[in-house]
């Protein structure tokens, strides 16, 4: 299997937001979790009130069950949103947390750069 399929595959089980919706959803008590690199935040800005988790820790910032768990991002009940540079990234994380018991979480379609092109709200770091 190709990553094209794997990444279809995650997607099959996401019900990926647009960044208006992302927006409206935070405004609910969603969070957005900001997955991208150190680099690209500092080229490109962040999201006001995005939690950033790096990538290769963010299954254990998320599982309410791991001893480094981090209150904001692991209610089972909560729906989380999980954005990269341009969506691809984030499909596939937010499928790993729904394995993980969090079947709210989903990705944001398109990533920071749909959010920028919005025009929604970006702070410069």
């Amino acid at each position: 299997m190709g990553i094209d399929e794997v990444l279809a595959r995650a997607r099959d089980g996401l019900e990926r937001v647009t960044p208006e919706q992302a927006a409206a959803a935070v405004r609910d008590d969603a969070v957005l979790i900001d997955i991208r690199s150190d680099s690209q935040r500092a080229r490109d800005g962040v999201v006001p009130g995005a939690v950033f988790i790096p990538r290769n820790v963010l299954e254990w910032r998320c599982d309410p069950s791991s001893e480094w768990r981090d209150a904001r991002v692991c209610d089972p009940g909560r729906t989380l949103i999980v954005m990269c540079d341009e969506g691809y990234q984030s499909s596939l994380a937010a499928a790993a947390l729904q394995q993980l018991g969090l079947s709210r979480a989903t990705d944001l379609d398109g990533g920071f750069q749909a959010w920028r092109s919005a025009g929604l709200p970006v702070e410069t770091q």
